[in-house]
């Protein structure tokens, strides 16, 4: 099939919840060459093959390849490991109890430089300390098995990866001579006292090995191969300088530090000043936004705005800078340090500390004073001469900041009257977080995952409203209608909304109506509306919705904007809003090319136009930091909690149960009128009685359900079009969300004829196969398809009867589960369900119990639902056969359509 296809697609890299890492394809933003497409297809294999290994292996290619953001970002990490693992002195000898560590700063790097990418939520510090743990013991286990020598071993992987060899370049402030710093060249000569490695001038190699030369060449090893990258080490051993202490100026010192990189990638090990190493030589301009409250809020708020020179962590003052610039050759003795001093970089950070003036004089929106964060060399014209821009927020902006970022430290709110929920800890942290970004007019993503509860937050913040403000408006695919209008009433009964949508006009049920109204096209009155509905499709042909101002517009499954070119995503954004909340469980992490859209919608302007934040990406896999930069910017509008946070987690049920309402496509509503009419007709007959009647009934019921999960399924002919089922409709949305996070679900159906179709809709889904199980499977077949859903790799659903797969089964891999259709009787459900959870599931498990609304389907769920006595009847009779002795009046209220 074409969507398993590889040809001219990047190799990309999943992180699934469990943390395995997954391989997968993507489409590639330009062809690649043959060269690279099979290199590609190796890794793959070898990721396939080697699951433990891959990443050890994965260390050792060569970074200068084009990778995809992902693939570079753990090719970086292992290749890490490689670079310290070359570094090990004498590994030749200490081979597996070599001990490779990662420190705690490396960990916060590559944590915060994380690229957007499938699964980069659940990339903890935890997580990438434990993959640095399975790269070590991967190392130690190959190279202890390993016949040949350590040198052979690495090169097996890669020849020019060099280890370190047994000499040393030392290089230290020399205050008591008239040269400020001091050269010598040692070697390790084995162990001293104390178990310390023992170092001896270079200049005893030549005794000791006076004759052996092969042994001393070997020792030289490394020299050598560092002189044939630099001018300098070949200097100083053509002079014979490398075996003698040296007095070397400034300007000699600084060539020195400068070539590091070569020797260490050679194998000399090198022992530098601390200041060298913790700061590097870097000239740059630190920059502040944000020390005192503004006078007002919201994007044009006016922050004061503070630049400062830096060279490496030492700030200069601007007459300090010109001194430096007249009196430095390279390296300076400033403030009783030695720092680095590039001229031409100085005097590029001078004009731009001389530009940054006008903003120090007049101060900076909040909007720019963000947007500069993205790319400040750019803002200050540097960029591409490395003069690093820092910039950190003020008092102020950190203090708001930290609110935004932590809803723990925000003040409590409570929600209106009218409300009726209970919210959990996780929810009313919500609910703060949203006040409060509203109160500061900022635009805010609620991107809990699925099943924790967007749509009672959103509700409880609506509850909140004061009167005399305009209505806000809530935009949403028009298969989530039904389900907001059920949680409105459920916990929000007081809200006065109206559906903008012709399917809604009219409605004849009063208890779905409720407070609500209905519109066409035609501007409606809007005075004591709270909240209209209406959907993406209907913005761009409702005039009156752009020309409306709202108080809050809400986004409900925003990922319907991510694309700017569409007419759809133009017209979202032109509506009119004090504030703006979008609402995704999809990942927001996910792809970098999506974000731009979102933020163009929720705080204009934040992320720059498309074409800068177009330019920006597309460096971010050579200049990494600027995920860190990015994340900076765009988390604290960001509030995602997931099911397995510990925050959460505790505060959760171990099943969370959902209702999912699917609307009746055209085709369904109108075949669902002719049974109600051919049924009422039949129900007339007095012919009809007894055993008939009942048998009647039976065979209707079995109808409409078939019916209302796709019409194909009832005539027995089609090819089970999506647009034709509800149900199809909105199994597609959740299975989006689920497979943007990697999850696995479970589907049940009563009907075994269609699980083929929904294996084959799923497969289009997931762009990866599925598995089905019947009645008709073999029983020695079952435990094939267990074992497989439940292994490691990556299998996203099955597909099962009801029957088939209610006992004995253990199928824990899945967090999701599904009733595409249902029993009618909770305990059978419930015995399904349990195959996802119960012993051995270490997730929460979310429910997703189909209802296709106005159908005989929603009537019995809310008999269910409001007369627990009947529920009781219903299950002790498995439902069917108390409907059966139903009067004729009350069996065609059931079956009536009612919208």
């Amino acid at each position: 099939m074409k969507m398993f296809e590889t040809s001219n697609r990047y190799l990309c890299l999943a992180v699934m919840p469990d943390g395995m890492i997954l391989p997968e394809w993507t489409d590639a933003e330009t062809v690649l060459s043959p060269e690279d497409q099979s290199l590609q297809e190796r890794l793959f294999e070898n990721i396939q093959s080697d699951r433990e290994g891959f990443l050890f292996v994965l260390g050792f290619t060569d970074r200068s390849l084009g990778f995809s953001p992902s693939l570079e970002y753990f090719r970086s990490f292992a290749g890490l490991f490689v670079e310290k693992l070359s570094r090990v002195p004498d590994l030749e000898n200490v081979r597996h109890q070599a001990v490779i560590e990662i420190a705690e700063e490396e960990l916060d790097h590559f944590l915060v430089c994380t690229p957007w990418m499938t699964g980069a939520e659940y990339i903890t510090k935890d997580r990438l300390s434990d993959l640095w743990g399975r790269i070590c013991d991967v190392f130690a286990a190959r190279i202890s098995a390993y016949p040949g020598t350590a040198a052979a071993f690495i090169a097996s992987f890669n020849p020019s990866v060099h280890l370190a060899g047994r000499v040393y370049f030392h290089l230290v402030e020399d205050k008591q001579h008239e040269t400020p710093f001091a050269f010598m060249a040692t070697y390790s000569a084995g162990m001293g006292l104390g178990g310390k490695a023992r170092h001896l001038p270079l200049s005893h190699a030549l005794k000791e090995y006076n004759d052996d030369r092969d042994a001393l060449l070997n020792l030289l090893s490394t020299v050598y191969r560092a002189a044939e990258k630099s001018a300098l080490v070949a200097r100083l051993i053509e002079t014979g300088e490398l075996f003698h202490p040296l007095g070397w100026s400034a300007e000699e010192a600084l060539d020195f530090l400068r070539e590091i990189p070569v020797y260490e990638e050679q194998g000399v090990l090198c022992r530098i000043p601390d200041w060298w190493k913790a700061k590097g030589t870097g000239v740059s301009l630190a920059v502040s936004f944000g020390d005192k409250i503004p006078s007002r809020v919201g994007m044009d708020a006016l922050l004061d705005f503070n630049a400062a020179i830096m060279i490496g962590d030492m700030g200069v003052s601007v007459d300090e800078a010109r001194q430096l610039l007249e009196e430095s050759r390279g390296l300076a003795f400033l403030k009783n340090k030695w720092v680095a001093v590039d001229p031409e970089k100085l005097q590029k950070a001078l004009e731009a500390y001389d530009r940054a003036g006008r903003w120090m004089a007049g101060g900076v929106s909040f909007q720019d004073a963000l947007r500069m964060q993205l790319s400040p060399e750019k803002w200050l014209h540097v960029d591409g001469i490395d003069v690093g821009v820092s910039v950190s927020n003020g008092d102020w902006l950190a203090s708001v900041m930290e609110k935004f970022r932590d809803p723990l430290k925000i003040p409590n709110m409570m929600p209106g009257k009218g409300f009726t929920a209970d919210l959990r800890e996780y929810q009313k942290k919500g609910l703060n977080w949203l006040c409060f970004l509203h109160h500061l007019h900022f635009g805010a993503c609620l991107a809990d995952d699925m099943g924790l509860g967007k749509t009672i937050q959103i509700l409880a913040f609506l509850s909140r409203r004061k009167k005399g403000e305009p209505p806000a408006l809530l935009v949403l695919p028009a298969s989530l209608v039904s389900n907001w209008v059920s949680e409105i009433h459920r916990f929000l009964p007081k809200l006065k909304y109206m559906i903008a949508h012709p399917g809604y006009q009219g409605k004849g049920d009063p208890a779905r109506n409720g407070t609500g109204a209905q519109t066409t096209a035609g501007p409606p009155p809007l005075d004591g509306v709270d909240l209209v509905i209406t959907t993406y499709s209907l913005v761009r042909k409702y005039a009156w919705l752009a020309a409306q101002e709202w108080e809050t517009v809400i986004l409900d499954e925003a990922q319907a904007i991510k694309n700017p070119g569409t007419r759809q995503t133009q017209s979202v954004k032109q509506l009119k809003a004090r504030n703006r909340i979008i609402m995704s469980g999809t990942p927001v992490e996910n792809r970098v090319a999506d974000l731009w859209s979102l933020f163009d919608f929720l705080n204009p302007g934040l992320l720059g136009s498309k074409k800068e934040f177009t330019d920006f990406a597309k460096d971010l896999n050579t200049r990494p930091e600027g995920y860190a930069r990015l994340r900076k910017i765009v988390s604290p509008y960001i509030l995602r909690r997931l099911k397995t946070d510990k925050t959460v987690i505790s505060d959760l049920p171990d099943k969370v149960e959902m209702k999912t309402y699917a609307g009746l496509s055209k085709k369904q509503a109108l075949l669902y009128q002719h049974l109600v009419h051919e049924l009422e007709k039949k129900l007339a007959d007095s012919d009809v009685e007894g055993i008939a009647r009942k048998g009647l009934v039976l065979s209707a019921i079995l109808k409409f359900k078939q019916l209302c999960n796709h019409p194909d399924q009832l005539t027995g002919n089609g090819g089970f079009d999506e647009k034709d089922s509800g149900k199809f409709i909105r199994l597609r949305e959740i299975c989006e969300t689920i497979y943007e996070k990697r999850e696995r679900a479970l589907v049940f159906t009563q009907f075994r004829e269609i699980t083929e179709p929904l294996k084959a809709f799923l497969e289009i889904i997931f762009g990866r196969k599925g598995l089905v199980l019947h009645g008709g499977v073999p029983v020695n077949k079952r435990k094939a398809l267990v074992d497989e859903f439940q292994s490691e790799a990556y299998c996203p659903f099955m597909v099962l009867s009801l029957k088939a797969g209610g006992v004995g089964l253990n199928l824990t891999r899945a967090s999701h589960v599904i009733h595409f259709d249902r029993w009618w009787n909770p305990a059978v459900e419930n015995q399904a369900t349990d195959r996802a959870f119960r012993i051995g599931q270490k997730k929460n498990v979310m429910v997703h119990a189909f209802i296709t609304e106005g159908t005989i389907e929603e009537k019995i769920d809310r008999m269910l639902e409001d007369k627990k006595a009947l529920s009781d009847k219903l299950v002790a009779s498995s439902g069917e056969t108390l409907i059966t002795e139903m009067d004729n009046e009350e069996l065609m209220a059931l079956f009536r359509l009612t919208i």
